[in-house]
């Protein structure tokens, strides 16, 4: 057998462990094979949207893509700590086209707010970052439990709000950021907003992430020419994973990846053009991934068009009481 025959046989052996691929080796062995070429691009003209951008994925996203000359507006939830991350990025961009815009994803009228006052004539890339995961249930402004709100309902409605901007694109990118933890979960409408059964936040943040695993698959529909796609960065040593699941940050922490390794695929979807038209996918250290390791997760079409009618339902009925105000 050859050494690359034997390199090929202990790489998948070691991706099947999820535990040394998830991880900081993981990403090692894996960025062996990463042309880098792919991102020595000049990203100058191009308009990209990064929302949960103050920290972790999504500022190494916002520094990586305003490296490459692109104009990045942060989307924050907080206006001192975006504040405070806007300067980091333009210092280390030597950029002035980054620019800092308030918006909590989670709040329809934030971002119908948002998108009504964006006057850029078009959204080259737009990365779904926002993420949430409380130890208790909570509502959003307008009722909805947090994480559905936050990884679902708020990226449904902020794409769709964009659309035009989006089709007014060249090379138009929507990217989520899911997370290895949907690989536990199926697609399931059932007490979506756990109302009937015990709040299990991991468990609802996993729940939402392989929905956004779909939506990148229904938004690919409306986005024809253009490239959707979903991601999990791996397990990386964020703010947020060490403030949300301390006790797997304490056990972990000398395995993780830094936060530029877990934002990686991000700015690849976003800016390569070996990732340009592979709508649709999912994707992990530039590779493209089965969304499904075990086969009791895989949805139908049926299940597919329920997670549609489920958005479309809340969007418009946020409309209707947005005309009624």
């Amino acid at each position: 057998m050859t050494p690359n025959a034997l390199r090929a046989g202990r790489d998948r052996l070691l991706d099947a462990s999820v535990f040394f691929s998830f991880d900081r080796g993981g990403y090692i062995r894996h960025s062996v094979a990463f042309d880098r070429d792919d991102l020595a691009v000049d990203l100058a003209g191009r308009v990209c949207l990064v929302t949960g951008a103050n920290s972790g994925i999504g500022f190494e996203t916002s520094a990586s893509l305003a490296e490459r000359g692109a104009t990045v507006w942060m989307l924050c939830r907080d206006r001192s700590r975006g504040e405070a991350a806007l300067r980091q990025v333009r210092k280390r961009a030597s950029s002035r086209r980054v620019h800092l815009g308030l918006l909590d994803v989670s709040d329809p009228g934030a971002l119908r707010d948002f998108a009504s006052a964006f006057t850029a004539p078009r959204v080259d890339v737009l990365v779904h970052n926002a993420g949430v995961l409380p130890a208790e249930r909570m509502l959003s402004s307008d009722g909805h439990e947090l994480t559905l709100a936050t990884h679902v309902l708020g990226p449904w409605r902020l794409t769709q709000a964009l659309l035009p901007k989006l089709r007014a694109s060249e090379d138009p990118r929507v990217i989520f950021v899911s997370s290895g933890g949907m690989y536990t979960q199926r697609l399931s409408l059932a007490d979506v907003e756990w109302q009937r059964r015990r709040y299990d936040g991991v468990r609802a943040y996993a729940q939402t992430k392989r929905m956004q695993v779909v939506l990148a698959r229904l938004l690919a529909e409306d986005l024809p020419g253009g490239t959707v796609s979903a991601m999990h960065p791996g397990w990386a040593d964020t703010p947020a994973v060490r403030s949300s699941l301390p006790r797997f940050w304490s056990a972990m922490r000398d395995r993780l990846r830094t936060p530029a390794e877990g934002a990686d695929t991000v700015v690849w979807l976003a800016a390569s053009d070996a990732a340009r038209g592979r709508s649709g996918r999912f994707w992990f250290d530039r590779a493209p991934r089965s969304p499904h390791l075990l086969p009791w997760t895989r949805e139908s079409s049926a299940d597919r068009a329920a997670l549609r009618a489920f958005c479309e339902r809340h969007t418009q009925s946020q409309r209707t009481r947005a005309r009624a105000a």
